[in-house]
């Protein structure tokens, strides 16, 4: 199938190399862009421990990632993927929670004792309450925020090309991709093709609403919230 992936990189990429391992042609066209909003200098802190929810927020951590001074400092990440991006950018003291920002939360404080000082690199949208979980624990926390993930107003020439000729399904991995596809969309004259054309692929049945609510003539949800269990419902064994 000819399938749709909208999602910001360097996720799209690995997407697209899941699809195609599964005989599929992914169109990869991301609907958001990484936008740097700050760098934290070698030359401030100190900081007991660097925390990171997310693989944007290296980009904040250059100038750290650069300086012998931090590179044994310990990194908390909240997922392996993190954990591997900051080990890559020459932190050697990284661990995973392998789970939510509590789940981070919860690492640190079996880590670290209060009132250590903490560095949090964050977005500008957030996923939970890190900081107020680590200060209510009695830990001191900076949070710079580093980034933010702004959309498309209208469909990258990729997407607009395939709504307009062949097309089989998109893939949704959050609800605010989906009403952003459907802004961009709208935005580009293509919402009818973008309702009526594709098999749209959900995440979850959370990330399905708005676009049942649009009028999208079929949608479907994983079982589960994973990259394996949608991929699962695009090519079921």
């Amino acid at each position: 199938m000819r399938l749709l992936v909208t999602r910001g990189q360097p996720n799209a990429s690995e997407t697209a190399f899941a699809l195609r391992a599964h005989g599929h042609e992914p169109i990869v066209a991301p609907l958001f862009e990484l936008e740097i909003l700050s760098e934290v200098e070698a030359d401030d802190g100190p900081w007991d421990a660097i925390l990171l929810t997310s693989v944007n927020a290296l980009w904040g951590a250059i100038a750290l990632a650069s300086s012998d001074r931090w590179r044994g400092v310990p990194v908390f990440a909240v997922g392996e993927r993190t954990a591997q991006a900051a080990r890559e950018q020459s932190f050697t003291n990284v661990t995973s929670a392998a789970g939510d920002v509590y789940d981070l939360a919860n690492l640190v404080a079996a880590r670290l004792t209060p009132p250590a000082h903490v560095l949090y690199l964050a977005g500008e949208e957030r996923a939970g309450d890190l900081a107020g979980a680590l200060r209510s624990k009695n830990f001191t926390v900076d949070t710079v925020q580093v980034y933010r993930i702004v959309a498309a107003q209208s469909l990258p020439p990729q997407a607009a090309a395939a709504l307009t000729g062949e097309i089989d399904g998109v893939l949704h991995f959050s609800r605010r991709s989906a009403e952003a596809f459907l802004t961009a969309a709208r935005n580009s004259g293509l919402l009818e093709a973008a309702l009526r054309k594709p098999v749209h692929y959900c995440l979850s049945p959370r990330i399905a609403e708005p676009l049942r609510a649009a009028g999208a003539v079929d949608v479907r949800a994983a079982e589960r919230p994973e990259a394996a269990a949608l991929l699962a419902l695009i090519s079921p064994d």
